[in-house]
């Protein structure tokens, strides 16, 4: 049998990182036996559904490297993939349904529904009242001209299934009741199209996240009828249900928690690599305690034995460690190439840059390689490199701190010792200044440094400082140096 697995997600909203952590599972299942990875857009909900919405999906496979064998765009022998155009399919398959004995037309609303379940004391849900109406009743609801919904006739026993990762599961019969496949508008749901595609695209396995599991039995009833009216060969997939993702307070993660948008960790400056990387630690183990690996080496790794059953924490912290790791594994030239965009996003770098703006760029990553965790972290950190000098401004609880009154001596000290300077490297400018500021003056370096640290890179907190004076330049050092020392004698 050959693997096919498929994300579905639906185009109504930023896409979630649990919708990701579906996709990768499914992605490393295909790669990992040899199989086919499908991508369909589930956008029966006319409402809710944008075309905004299913480009930001494919956006964000196509950034997080997540290729698809067949979709929207690259076709296959089962398209159409978006359920939109496959309107004439559902219906030619609920026409099938309604005309055999697995499904019959309601005609009960909801509120006739919940009156009766409060009068007998029955539980929410169906009670299966319009399964088994007489002629005369079918005739009065027709000449009243209630449009009737299509719902599946529920096998009359339990339903067991062995799911690849929860094991043996069973749902008794009195516990799935019937349930609508077509609205009485005419307009399929959730419960018909996803089966139906899933069969007719030759589906093989449907991993897909654990709030599903309840919807399981209903489906496998539905595909026994699509082989029994020929609509199927009667092949059904293997399903396997992933953990929940956990959020704060130890609840659900939620597309209302912030940390639950992919673009949060995209507009953060998250490598992809490393992002599908902590993901994949989210309810999957690669063994022997190893939580940093390349996504090809998750492939090679990848079984559905290894994924938990137990639900799986989102720790944002951890997810910010791996990320900096990642980072300061990359070559610094790449390094450079990945904060660029961010650098451009706030007007310090032109697109496309000058070649000045590439050589301060070039120098700079490296030296906050180490110091960063996200890739937006180095707009503050190299800001200064790329701003004029006439619009250079320390930043002012810093200037407050440490270009006071206290300061001047130091700054005064500072470029005495650097304007004769002729040698203008960082292993010099140390010499320099540690000779007139340490030896000299008999300052600690956390006093010597930090006013020529906010003058001359606006922060507190930069990149080292002898290296950025030397990549700053001579000129541009000294005269911030000369600016901020006026600015501490008031």
């Amino acid at each position: 049998m050959t693997v096919r697995v498929r994300f579905a997600p639906s185009p109504t909203g930023d896409i979630h990182v649990g919708n990701i952590r579906t996709a990768l599972f499914n992605w490393a299942y295909a790669r990992h036996e040899g199989g086919t990875f499908v991508f369909r857009v589930e956008d029966t909900d006319i409402e809710r559904s944008t075309e905004a919405s299913y480009l930001g999906v494919v956006d964000a496979l196509n950034w997080l490297g997540l290729s698809w064998d067949e979709g929207p765009d690259v076709g296959g022998p089962y398209g159409p993939y978006k359920q939109s155009e496959r309107t004439g399919i559902y219906a030619e398959v609920a026409a099938k349904l309604a005309s055999s004995t697995h499904a019959y037309p309601c005609y009960c609303t909801t509120e006739e529904v919940e009156a009766r379940n409060k009068i007998s004391g029955r539980q929410p849900g169906y009670d299966n009242h319009c399964r088994e109406l007489s002629t005369s009743q079918l005739d009065a609801f027709i000449a009243s001209g209630r449009k009737p919904a299509l719902r599946l006739r529920m096998p009359d026993r339990a339903i067991t299934f062995d799911d690849l990762i929860r094991g043996p599961v069973t749902f008794e019969q009195e516990f799935v009741p019937d349930y609508v496949l077509v609205r009485a508008d005419g307009n399929p749901l959730y419960t018909l199209v996803n089966p139906v595609d899933d069969a007719l695209m030759l589906i093989t396995h449907v991993l897909r996240g654990e709030d599903l599991l309840s919807s399981t039995p209903r489906q496998i009833a539905l595909y026994e009828a699509l082989g029994n009216i020929g609509v199927t060969d009667g092949r059904m997939p293997l399903f396997g249900h992933l953990p929940f993702v956990m959020g704060e307070g130890n609840k659900k993660l939620s597309k209302r928690d912030p940390e639950s948008s992919l673009m949060l960790y995209r507009d953060r400056g998250f490598l992809p690599e490393a992002l599908l990387n902590y993901l994949a630690l989210v309810g999957w183990s690669m063994g022997e305690d190893r939580e940093l690996f390349s996504l090809q080496e998750m492939v090679d790794a990848f079984t559905l034995e290894r994924v938990s059953r137990n639900p799986a924490r989102f720790d944002l912290k951890k997810c910010e460690a791996i990320n900096g790791v990642k980072i300061r594994e990359l070559p610094p030239d790449e390094v450079a190439h990945r904060i660029l965009p961010f650098l451009q996003r706030v007007d310090l770098i032109a697109d496309p840059p000058t070649s000045d703006q590439l050589r301060l760029l070039a120098g700079g990553a490296p030296l906050v390689q180490e110091r960063i965790t996200v890739l937006s972290e180095a707009v503050g950190m190299l800001g200064f490199l790329f701003v004029a000098d006439s619009a250079f401004t320390p930043d002012a609880e810093a200037a407050a701190k440490h270009l006071n009154a206290e300061a001047a001596p130091v700054l005064a000290v500072s470029l005495g010792a650097l304007e004769p300077l002729e040698d203008w490297h960082a292993d010099a400018i140390k010499a320099a200044l540690e000779s007139a500021l340490i030896t000299g003056l008999g300052l600690k370096p956390r006093s010597a440094f930090a006013p020529l640290r906010v003058a001359v890179t606006g922060r507190t907190v930069s990149p080292p400082l002898f290296e950025s004076m030397e990549l700053l330049g001579r000129e541009h050092s000294l005269g911030r140096l000369a600016r901020a020392l006026v600015a501490a004698r008031g």
